[in-house]
């Protein structure tokens, strides 16, 4: 029987692995977002994870398919009250992100104004009158931090979003908002969405602050791209060509180097011992990290989903974990040491 994990300090209890929706409207047309969504409930998922700008870089997408996609799908399955819907604000709208760039009609960013209007416009979108979890896609730069957590408080008395989140903020900019949160009265992020993987660097770019940060005021992690792109997933191969993918040329300039070839044949040889996929391990890994709620997926077949909900029934030995560990381990400095 799965066991929901609590969102942070919040009142949100969610299915271990959440489901990305990038893929709706993209890669995933909406007959295959519908079975994607159905077999994710049926195995008892509950949480899933958009945002306002999803898929905006797909050409003639102005933003918002996603989230109308998981809107179409609520309402003709009946499963509002089943599930945990969580969207973003801060992107860019229009076709590839450019409607309204640089002048009056721009829409993106965290001030008052946008937040309040890119709320009812996710709310319309995905036919609801409440979103369970509103957050800051990332920071904005030209909006002060207090304009931005008034504005998200006020949906919050408003009765339209129900708890608060940051994405892809860095460890000074969530202490910021936490503190100024605190210091005014204001709600509170209840948790964090960072990108978080095995791989280097970005394993050591989320532990060296922000995840003792999201444990010592308990935030909730819900970790994107655990996979990173795909590479622990054992599909790219040391010195092998690439395979036919959307995201291949991505991992190959950004992700492929002997350190996390290193990674992945670890996780092969875990996977190995245990009947599972290199995919799995990695999950199974992460679930047991300190903080980590739920981290994301995302698949474009039921297949792929499902291979990817087997980790839920994969249990790794404390052994598996530090080995995993060690071989993904990062350098740390003297400030970093604990005594």
């Amino acid at each position: 029987m799965t066991t929901y994990r609590r969102l942070g300090r919040s009142g949100l209890h969610l299915f271990p692995l959440g489901l990305g929706s990038m893929q709706f409207g993209w890669t995933a047309d909406e007959a295959a977002s519908f079975e994607l969504m159905d077999a994710y409930h049926a195995a008892g998922g509950n949480f899933i994870d958009t945002a306002d700008i999803y898929t905006t870089w797909t050409p003639g997408n102005p933003g918002g398919v996603s989230e109308e996609i998981i809107g179409r799908w609520l309402k003709s399955r009946g499963r509002r009250d089943d599930m945990v819907i969580a969207t973003k604000v801060r992107g860019p709208m229009g076709e590839g992100g450019r409607e309204g760039r640089e002048s009056v009609h721009q829409r993106e960013g965290l001030s008052r104004r946008w937040i309040l209007k890119a709320c009812e416009d996710s709310l319309r979108r995905l036919g609801v009158d409440h979103i369970d979890l509103y957050q800051a896609h990332y920071i904005d730069n030209q909006t002060p931090i207090e304009e931005t957590m008034e504005a998200f408080t006020e949906l919050v008395k408003r009765g339209y979003v129900r708890y608060l989140g940051a994405s892809n903020y860095s460890a000074w900019r969530l202490m910021q908002a936490l503190w100024t949160s605190d210091q005014r009265g204001l709600e509170s992020f209840v948790s964090l969405q960072p990108e978080y993987s095995l791989l280097s660097p970005t394993r050591a770019n989320f532990e060296r602050e922000l995840a003792r940060v999201c444990v010592e005021y308990g935030l909730g992690v819900i970790p994107w791209s655990p996979l990173g792109g795909g590479m622990l997933t054992g599909k790219y191969r040391r010195g092998a060509p690439l395979p036919d993918s959307v995201r291949a040329e991505g991992n190959a300039r950004g992700r492929f180097s002997d350190r996390n070839f290193d990674i992945v044949e670890t996780l092969e040889a875990v996977a190995a011992r245990h009947g599972a996929r290199p995919a799995q391990v990695a999950l199974a890994w992460m679930l047991a990290q300190p903080g980590v709620t739920a981290p994301i997926i995302g698949a474009n077949s039921v297949a792929q989903l499902t291979e990817l909900l087997g980790t839920l029934s994969l249990t790794l030995t404390p052994d598996d974990l530090a080995e995993i560990s060690r071989v993904s381990d990062w350098e740390r400095a003297r400030t970093e040491l604990e005594r």
